[in-house]
């Protein structure tokens, strides 16, 4: 019998859907910028003080942090599958790596819901099929509907059944996924309940793992949420840092696409990442395995590359990897889009009656709430913003981060398609692991141009990486190094 102890985060209980849970406030704190106050007061109410003074420069550094959210679980596990267990539990060991505190077990790590505003219409409609089929039977036909879509897009059975579904880059084994997971979570044995969203986005996680082993060639990971919780760093002690190395070791190109963004300023794109970096120096890696680690930072802006010597980031020239289009753009244009963003985030948040600091940098412009607000005020001005502001000469992306809402310049799709060129891969070549896959999150423009990978919290995304190089191993016959 697994057992593990609840943890509570209020950030990811305000974005759970789980039936019957109440709505809990989000606390944040500003960013690394500077930000003026913008508390707006409903007509006819008195005006609510706030800690922040208004129109007051202040400094402060991370975002909103919150810890990843677990609920007490239990249950038989499968005998059948002993190598699903030992993925399960199997901890990182070496001297560098080893003082790692966990929370939990990594057995739990699967049956957390995260704090995911669970939208997907692929996954919706698999849901929906499990009224008339049984879990296997939906698992077979989608197979079959993907094989049949990636031939014919435009004509397919799956883009008639579920309109604007994106391009599938790799075959999915469904069906074997699904009985890899049934054998350790019994979904098949339920009498009532058919698998929630969760579940079913754990099973394509899976299958996606399994087909992307073989031609990985660039694995790129967002950073908040992804592979530290939201407003941390990547300490020593993250379990991620053994797994990057390895990634690396195995002639995989990392990189972390983050809408953080610093220009001129790489020592607080190191700050995010200090523990890896500190790795990279005390196992004295090579220049060659080093080179395969990049931070893509401001969605699409800011490229960075590790120095052989010293391990340190520096940025690489934008001549050397930004296209023709991001080249193009005109600062009079990203003002411009900037300053209109600005006024809609502003309106917003006058709308909803919420507090909010006004964050301005070079290539973004956002709102972060002062006072406890919920998710669904973040997502309704995010969806605002994607609705109502355009944008003919410069892309942007407005996204609801969880604890604040931004519009930034480019987007991560952007992003990739330079990074991909500049490290000359393809999109199946590609995998990109991200927790903001919903139409409010900066994650899904990845989907258009890469197969990504869908977690809710750092937790989920060690486990499925430990799945990745495990598999990476088979295919290419290389011992795992510590």
């Amino acid at each position: 019998m697994l057992q593990r102890a609840p943890l509570k985060s209020t950030r990811q209980l305000a974005g759970a859907q789980s039936a019957g849970a109440g709505v809990q406030p989000a606390i944040t704190r500003p960013r690394d910028v500077t930000a003026a106050s913008a508390a707006p007061t409903a007509p006819g109410a008195q005006a609510v003080p706030t800690p922040h003074p208004p129109l007051t420069p202040i400094n402060t550094n991370g975002n909103g942090a919150a810890p990843s959210t677990s609920l007490s679980v239990g249950g038989p596990v499968a005998e059948v599958n002993m190598g699903y267990w030992e993925l399960l539990n199997t901890q990182e060991s070496g001297e560098v790596f080893s003082q790692r505190a966990r929370s939990a077990s990594d057995a739990a790590v699967l049956r957390r819901k995260g704090h995911l505003k669970e939208q997907d219409r692929l996954i919706d409609f698999m849901r929906r099929m499990h009224e008339t089929h049984t879990c296997e039977e939906v698992m077979l036909k989608m197979e079959r509907w993907i094989a049949e879509h990636r031939q014919d897009p435009k004509r397919s059975r799956l883009r008639r059944l579920i309109p604007g579904i994106g391009a599938f880059f790799t075959p999915l084994k469904l069906v074997e996924a699904f009985r890899e997971y049934d054998a350790f979570f019994a979904l098949s044995r339920r009498k009532y309940i058919p698998p929630n969203f969760a579940e079913l986005r754990h099973v394509v996680n899976i299958s996606q793992v399994h087909a992307s082993a073989d031609t990985l060639k660039l694995i790129t990971f967002d950073a908040d949420g992804t592979l530290y919780a939201d407003g941390a760093h990547m300490e020593q002690d993250n379990q991620m840092i053994a797994h990057i190395i390895n990634l690396m070791r195995s002639n995989v190109q990392v990189a972390i696409v983050t809408a953080a963004g610093y220009p001129g300023e790489p020592d607080k794109f190191e700050k995010r990442v200090m523990g890896l970096l500190e790795a990279f120096r005390k196992l004295k890696l090579p220049a060659e395995v080093t080179s395969r680690f990049h931070i893509m930072g401001g969605e699409c802006n800011y490229l960075l590359r590790v120095r052989p010597v010293d391990k340190r980031l520096e940025f690489v020239p934008d001549e050397e990897w930004k296209t023709a289009t991001m080249q193009s753009w005109r600062e009079e244009d990203i003002t411009a889009l900037l300053d209109e963003g600005e006024a809609m985030l502003q309106e917003g948040a006058k709308r909803l009656n919420l507090a909010v600091n006004i964050i301005r940098k070079n290539r973004a412009v956002g709102i972060v709430p002062t006072q406890p607000t919920i998710y669904e005020v973040l997502e309704d001005i995010a969806l605002t913003i994607q609705t109502q502001l355009v944008s003919p000469r410069v892309p942007f992306c407005a996204f609801n981060g969880g604890n604040d809402v931004f519009v930034d310049v480019g987007n991560k799709l952007l992003g990739l398609e330079a990074l991909m060129k500049y490290l000359k891969v393809t999109p199946p070549e590609v995998l990109h692991v991200g927790d903001r896959f919903t139409d409010s999150g900066n994650d899904v423009a990845t989907r258009d141009i890469c197969s990504v990978l869908w977690v809710a919290n750092p937790e989920e995304t060690g486990f499925f990486i430990k799945m990745l190089l495990k598999d990476i191993r088979k295919s290419r016959w290389q011992p795992y190094i510590e």
